[in-house]
């Protein structure tokens, strides 16, 4: 049976009965399983993980807008996370039994489908990016929802699927096939965001930093704190420790250090074989936040029911 890992983040951390009603539709849907997932206030941000085969994940991605769209409306909504839609990005992840070129056509196949179904314009990114120069999730996001209309009117900024200006509620959505990433954070014991920010500009790759890594400062004004927050889209070639213990130099440079650090949703078991989350300070990790555990824990429930 082949196993699709798919991540959809949807523009909403602060009111748990709409995450929790995401999460219910998920858990309705035939063929589809939910893994994971969290939300996090200062991004404003949910991120669910569901495993699956291709049908199943189409079903589920679907439910998931459905009740997000009903939701969450982009013109009041604020975080700390760069968006452009209500449900953000949506990505098909190869885990088991599946090409990138089977996630690369379940993409496209469920882009055109959300576009159609719910009049939102898709962008394809990554692996399914029909247009080179938007493969990046980040050019896709860059200037967010307010400056989309403007976005969106300029020359090479058509959507890959549906109409030609932005919902007026929901925004636009990116859709695509990517490997497997890590969501990972350090909270510094600071509240200087220009802090943050530069350690960020250091270790990303896009500012002359480290390979594989995406990273940007941002203020969690709850916890008066700031945040390395970052994607690790290849952690055997730029390991966890490795980023830990950058993001650590570069911190101690402004007398600062490092309060904890986390992982967001799941985490491939190869990616923590040479690192020690106590060392790393990676608050209230367990087992269940490794992939394949959780895939094992599930197939196990569902079959004894």
């Amino acid at each position: 049976m082949s196993v699709i890992e798919c991540v959809p983040n949807v523009s909403e951390g602060r009111r748990p009965d709409v995450v929790d009603a995401i999460a219910d539709a998920v858990r309705r849907t035939n063929g589809a399983r939910l893994l994971d997932y969290s939300s996090d206030v200062s991004h404003n941000r949910s991120v669910f993980t569901l495993a699956g085969d291709a049908t199943g994940l189409e079903q589920a991605v679907m439910a998931i807008y459905e009740r997000a769209l009903v939701a969450i409306d982009l013109r009041t909504q604020r975080g700390v996370h760069p968006r452009i839609g209500a449900v953000d990005v949506v990505p098909f992840v190869p885990i088991d039994g599946v090409t990138m070129a089977e996630c690369v056509a379940l993409a496209r196949r469920a882009g055109a489908a959300i576009a159609e179904r719910f009049q939102i314009p898709v962008y394809l990114y990554e692996e399914a990016a029909s247009n080179p120069t938007r493969k990046n999730l980040e050019d896709i996001r860059r200037g967010e929802f307010e400056g989309l209309a403007v976005k969106m009117a300029s020359q090479g900024w058509a959507p890959d699927f549906g109409p030609a200006e932005p919902h007026p509620t929901a925004g636009a959505s990116v859709v695509g096939a990517r490997m497997p990433l890590i969501a990972y954070n350090i909270n510094l014991a600071t509240d200087r965001l220009d802090v943050a920010k530069k350690i960020a500009s250091a270790i990303r790759h896009s500012s002359g930093g480290y390979q594989y890594v995406k990273a940007m400062g941002v203020p969690l004004e709850n916890l008066g704190i700031v945040q390395v927050s970052m994607n690790l889209t290849n952690y055997a070639r730029t390991p966890i420790p490795l980023v830990f213990e950058a993001v650590k130099r570069e911190a101690a440079r402004y007398s600062v250090s490092i309060l904890e650090s986390e992982i967001v949703g799941l985490v491939p078991a190869a990616a923590m074989a040479a690192a020690d989350a106590a060392y790393l300070q990676i608050k209230h990790f367990s087992s269940n936040q490794i992939l394949e555990s959780r895939l094992k824990d599930v197939n196990s429930r569902k079959s004894e029911t």
